[in-house]
């Protein structure tokens, strides 16, 4: 007797997106540190700094960031 073939479930469609940036523990503590500049070193929550500052760095848009030139003016 042969043996009864299950449906296989469908194959899941893959994203055309990219992966997301994952910023580093290191970009993300400085990004929280300017939050809490911003606010003027005023006490607030530690975390939801750091959640702002994560949420923040993934939104960036996805360009390599360029190192600007240093010009110096003669005067």
């Amino acid at each position: 007797m042969p043996k009864s073939k299950s449906a296989a479930p469908p194959a899941a469609k893959k994203s055309k997106k990219t992966a997301a940036y994952q910023p580093t523990n290191e970009e993300i503590a400085l990004r929280a540190y300017h939050i809490y500049l911003e606010r003027g070193s005023a006490p607030g929550d530690p975390m939801q700094d750091w959640l702002q500052a994560e949420r923040e760095l993934k939104e960036l848009p996805k360009k390599p960031r360029r190192k600007s030139k240093v010009v110096s003016i003669a005067a």
